[in-house]
């Protein structure tokens, strides 16, 4: 049965009951799947300092085991939803679920640095298989009138999975169940993915997109190359002294996105169906928003993962500690991503929502700032919530109000693609700012561990945070590009190219 035929029949006497049944059980799948791509993406980080003590693991092969997932994440992503509107969603779906649970059996089995590196690019990249068919599904199974109560349920899972996945996966580390230490934070997805399995092929039902775009696997190829000549050195450099070959590499990654481009563009020409719209950077304030959107994420990509390794290896803090120290930043992210759409950008308009945010961050980073560096190794949890709960707050009111923003003037028959493309950008400032962590916050604990020992941590995170903070700085300029108020658009088709909304960056 499509999920049009089953939308005939729930218009039906008899057939309603079993068919309504059909897809709210298909949602609840949607759902789950969505909630543990989430959760996997924020469990890892507070238990980073586990999985180097266990493997031996470097700070260079930590850097990895986030960024590999976000960046393979970002990659595949527009890929992913036009595979699904070419081949059938729910095969793809399903495809990319077993893929993910099958690679978080050999995340949770890594015996070493570099297999469990491995397992999470492959995790990565099963998800971008998986996570931009929900709304895809989303949409042909559930009429225009119903949608909106079925994206607000979409809406507080992503809530729900900002604030339950650092916390569980502190329980787990700290736990350490079965002696088995940080691997249960990866082995529980086998039962929810195989029940997911299970229920996916029984009540989602398959459909594809009347007009599929074509693949573009050179494109693909060529923005890797690109991404991964300017990653791959910025993350290893240091741990090689920062050799010729890596400085050689990050240049050569200018030239290889310049041909990227053109052959995008080459793309458009011969069959109108380019990995990226490039007419979208037309649109100033477009171009400006993805902009920002890279930097901010790249600001995200450095705080979360030196906050962690700040709070355990310069704090001595276990990962339960740690974990609930990060609760009220979770909490006000939530609280004020859920006010700023409805109430607050309402009233101040999207641009100066966004540069509320900005500099409520900033402020917290620089509080941060102060505290840590007054009290040192001696600062308490109840000492960082101030701090925490401006970043947080400054957070939420720019995560909401942000797609909204840059999508405002983009063209209605690109939207798909300008959605893709923000969630994909997302997901590359944060790989970037991963590796970035290299620079701002790894080279000082190199240069000042011999000489202060455990305080080194706490002078490179205030390093680190000073960074944060001036980058945020430039994107509350950066933030002048954009519209004062967003465009409010109506409902419409989700285009088949379009990519899942904006997620919860790792290591919130």
């Amino acid at each position: 049965m499509t999920s049009h035929n089953a939308l005939e029949s729930a218009a039906g006497n008899g057939p309603a009951t079993a068919a309504d049944r059909r897809r709210w059980i298909a949602l609840a799948v949607l759902l789950t799947a969505s909630f543990m791509d989430l959760v996997d993406a924020t469990i890892v980080n507070i238990a980073l300092p586990s999985i180097a003590d266990d493997l031996g693991a470097s700070y260079t092969a930590l850097q990895w085991v986030t960024g590999g997932y976000a960046l393979a994440f970002a990659i595949g992503l527009i890929t992913g939803g036009r595979l699904g509107d070419i081949y059938g969603r729910r095969r793809v779906f399903l495809l990319g679920m077993g893929g993910f649970t099958a690679a978080s059996l050999l995340c949770g089995i890594a015996g070493d640095p570099d297999l469990l590196i491995a397992a999470r690019f492959l995790q990565g990249g099963t998800a971008a298989l998986m996570v931009p068919q929900v709304l895809s599904i989303i949409h042909v199974t559930f009429p225009a009138e119903e949608r909106g109560k079925v994206f607000g349920m979409f809406g507080a899972i992503v809530g729900l999975g900002a604030v339950t996945g650092p916390l569980l996966g502190a329980l787990l580390t700290q736990w350490d169940i079965a002696g088995l230490d940080w691997r249960p934070i990866f082995l529980i997805n086998l039962p929810v993915g195989i029940a997911g399995l299970i229920m996916g092929r029984r009540y989602i039902d398959e459909s594809t997109a009347p007009q599929a775009l074509r693949l573009d696997l050179i494109g693909v190829v060529l923005a890797s190359a690109g991404l991964l000549a300017l990653l791959y050195p910025l993350t290893t450099g240091r741990e090689h002294d920062w050799p010729v070959w890596g400085f050689v590499s990050m240049a050569a990654s200018v030239p290889l996105l310049m041909v990227f481009v053109a052959y995008e563009r080459y793309k458009t020409r011969k069959d109108g169906s380019p990995l990226v719209e490039l007419s979208l950077f037309k649109v100033k304030r477009f171009a400006a928003g993805i902009g920002v959107q890279l930097a901010f994420s790249a600001t995200l990509g450095v705080f979360f993962l030196v906050w962690t390794l700040y709070m355990q290896l310069g704090l001595g803090w276990t990962p339960l500690h740690a974990g609930l120290t990060g609760v009220p930043f979770s909490i006000a992210c939530s609280a004020a991503a859920g006010m700023s759409v409805g109430k607050i950008a309402p009233l101040l308009g999207a641009r100066r929502t966004l540069q509320t945010g900005a500099l409520t961050m900033v402020a917290g980073g620089l509080v941060y700032l102060g505290f840590a560096d007054r009290y040192g190794t001696g600062i308490s949890s109840w000492q960082m919530v101030l701090p925490l709960v401006l970043m947080g707050a400054g957070m939420g009111l720019i995560f909401a109000v942000l797609t909204d923003a840059i999508l405002s003037e983009a063209p209605r028959e690109h939207a798909g693609s300008a959605s893709g493309l923000i969630n994909t950008t997302n997901q590359t400032g944060f790989a970037l700012g991963l590796g970035l962590t290299s620079v701002v916050f790894f080279s000082v604990v190199d240069e000042k561990l011999p000489v202060e020992g455990q305080r080194a941590f706490v002078t490179a995170f205030g390093n680190a945070m000073w960074w944060v903070s001036g980058v945020l700085g430039l994107v509350f300029l950066l933030m002048f590009a954009l519209p004062k108020r967003a465009a409010v658009a109506p409902d419409a088709p989700v285009p088949a190219e379009e990519a899942a909304p904006e997620k919860v960056p790792a290591g919130v």
